[in-house]
């Protein structure tokens, strides 16, 4: 039992990395509930300050994933419109069959919005879309860095108890 808990964590870890890039996988969720199936062995003996700490990292990124974007575009100049815009696209440039969907959509979302809110100004519009992309990248980034970090205590812990686990 305890060795297909340390694999469904490990697949958890796995899917949270591509999650970090993809939206339309679960994120950081996924390597925290990869933590968590990795305590609930018998080997590794419950430490619920790393549980406890990790889950906070996780909802406070969470939270921020939403935001992060929403505040690139904002303080590039953009308004409401490439906001919703931004998420709209980030939608659709997931579902869509094109290569780099998922960082073309947020951009041109953001700029049609922009573009819809005031049609003169191509540069605002401009602007506000770049903000939305470094947005979306540096909360993708930030995503990425964090379930590294998970996995690396995953792969620790399995390291500091695998006499037990395997």
């Amino acid at each position: 039992m305890d060795l297909l808990l340390v694999s469904l964590g490990f697949v958890c870890m796995i899917v949270g990395i591509l999650g970090s890039f993809l939206p339309i996988l679960p994120g950081l969720s996924s390597c925290w509930v990869g933590l968590l199936l990795l305590y609930l062995t018998k080997a590794v003996e419950n430490n619920y300050w790393i549980l406890g700490i990790t889950f906070i990292i996780m909802i406070t990124i969470t939270i921020l994933d939403y935001i992060i974007p929403a505040k690139g575009t904002k303080r590039f100049g953009g308004s409401s419109y490439g906001i919703w815009g931004t998420n709209i696209g980030l939608i659709i440039g997931i579902l869509a069959p094109i290569p780099f969907g998922i960082i073309i959509g947020p951009f041109a979302g953001a700029f049609i919005g922009e573009i819809i809110y005031d049609s003169k100004n191509h540069k605002r519009a401009l602007k506000a879309a770049t903000g939305s992309l470094l947005g979306f990248l540096a909360s993708s980034f930030i995503n990425f860095l964090f379930c590294i970090v998970f996995l690396g205590l995953f792969l620790s812990i399995v390291w500091q108890n695998r006499t037990d686990l395997f």
